[in-house]
């Protein structure tokens, strides 16, 4: 919840870990280029970014820290937190509703390929639901072995990919460019075609839910081929595809690592982009539909949205979620740096488990990618998932 009696626990709780004063006695930290002491030039470009600003750094902002149990009780130990982990998981499937029974092996339907410069492209049907499918691209670079993989969201899969012909989305290009440094990518789409008319199908979850289970079918689906590492893979995506990622990563821990580009990190009124609360993110209703829009007192609340916010609960509650794995907000309009008063509980719980580098951001004026940031992004995910690493760790079950 926000603020309260629990404010100067949390700041306290926070310095502390911070402060590498807990254990992580059953984390094993990755034995990574940074950890390890080797300062490459990949690591050197994004390191300053896994600091918040000094006049950051201690702030904590109008958040309830995720290391206090619901009841008031700190979470000291690594053990605690497993349990507060659970906690929250539970809390934010049971607001949001639950998920359709995950595939266990779900097909990848090849319906066309073609030569692109130096990979093998695969116009692609993957098996998202039962009984439900998505089209996209699955990128190939040239080359033998297991390769690291990235699963790219956003409105369309074409973009992703490299294909669009649209103006203004040269800087989206995420997977065509991840796929030119040596990893495999699949980009996919809204399902259904249209991100305000999701398909839900059978599903009883929030739409913006749905999505992340769509993307935990999809990860299941790039582990089972033969060119992917199954242990490195993780999920990008901007904007409505920043947002989708941001839940698939948080709710399903086996995507290794992600980055959330200006999705808006938590939930802001002050803004009219960062719109969970329309219905095809978190205010779905199935008997009640608002007018698109920023919530007020003649056009409320609904869904999933609705409770949350008059619960006290924020975003920064999934984002701890991820550790110990790492993640990068590539923020712009949305994400300025200010928004590192969420950012710094995930640091701290992080630090109770005696990781550091996990959390990091980005910042640009406007919303769009620019060629520093892309090159941000391309140089986290190089860091974080190629062989040269140790796979970043998944949380202790």
């Amino acid at each position: 919840m926000r603020g309260g009696r629990n404010h100067a626990l949390a700041l306290a709780l926070a310095a502390s870990a911070l402060a590498g004063m807990a254990s992580a006695a059953s984390v094993d930290p990755p034995a990574s280029a940074a950890s390890a002491g080797e300062e490459g030039a990949v690591w050197n470009s994004i390191a300053p970014f896994f600091k918040p600003p000094p006049e950051l750094a201690d702030s904590s902002g109008p958040y309830r820290s995720p290391l206090v149990f619901d009841d008031g009780r700190p979470v000291k130990t690594p053990a605690d937190w497993q349990a507060r982990r659970q906690e929250i998981l539970q809390r934010w499937n049971r607001v949001m509703g639950p998920w359709p029974a995950l595939l266990e092996r779900p097909r990848i339907e090849t319906l066309g390929t073609a030569r692109r410069e130096d990979f093998t492209q695969r116009r692609v049907r993957v098996e998202t639901a039962s009984g439900q499918t998505t089209d996209g691209y699955l990128l190939v670079p040239d080359g033998q072995g297991k390769r690291p993989a990235v699963l790219a969201v956003f409105y369309d899969a074409e973009t992703s990919a490299g294909l669009s012909q649209e103006k203004n989305r040269e800087r989206l290009d995420f997977a065509y460019q991840l796929t030119k440094r040596g990893f495999v990518t699949l980009s996919i789409g809204s399902p259904g075609g249209s991100a305000r008319d999701p398909q839900l199908g059978a599903a009883r979850c929030q739409p913006l839910s749905l999505l992340a289970c769509v993307a935990a079918n999809c990860h299941s689906a790039l582990a089972g081929l033969p060119e992917v590492d199954a242990r490195r893979i993780g999920v990008i995506g901007h904007s409505y595809g920043g947002k989708w990622a941001m839940f698939a990563s948080c709710l399903y821990d086996k995507f290794a690592c992600a980055v959330w580009s200006d999705p808006g990190i938590v939930f802001d009124e002050s803004r009219p982009n960062v719109n969970y609360w329309e219905p095809w993110y978190l205010g779905f209703e199935e008997r009640r539909k608002r007018t698109p829009g920023v919530p007020t007192p003649e056009n409320p609340r609904t869904g999933a949205y609705k409770q949350l916010i008059e619960s006290g609960h924020d975003l920064h509650e999934l984002h701890a979620l991820m550790a110990p794995r790492p993640f990068l907000v590539s923020g712009g309009s949305e994400d300025p740096p200010e928004r590192w008063r969420a950012l710094v509980h995930t640091v701290a719980v992080n630090g109770l488990l005696g990781f550091s580098d996990r959390v990091a951001m980005t910042n640009r004026k406007d919303h769009p990618p620019t060629a520093e940031s892309s090159a941000q992004v391309y140089a986290f995910f190089e860091h974080f998932l190629k062989p040269a690493a140790s796979p970043p760790a998944r949380p202790v079950k």
